[in-house]
């Protein structure tokens, strides 16, 4: 069974579905409890540079087209 393109494995695994049933099982993408990847930005769904204070839930570019609507200030 070659592994170099995913598609190709769930290919071959379809005739066999205990081997699918344990392949899905040890490759399916985790429930984070905690960490960076478990805080989303709430409009565009990035994970990085995340602005969580006063309960936006935003990453720091939809913050930056947001805060003038929301009241926010840009100091020079």
């Amino acid at each position: 069974m070659t592994i170099g393109d995913w598609r190709k494995v769930l290919k071959q695994l379809k005739t066999k579905p205990a081997k699918l049933k344990k392949y899905i099982k040890h490759n399916a993408p985790k429930d984070r409890a905690v960490g960076r990847r478990k805080i989303k930005c709430s409009q565009c769904g990035r994970f990085g540079g995340h602005v969580s204070k006063y309960g936006l839930d935003l990453c720091r570019h939809c913050f930056r087209e947001i805060a003038p609507k929301i009241g926010f200030k840009k100091y020079n």
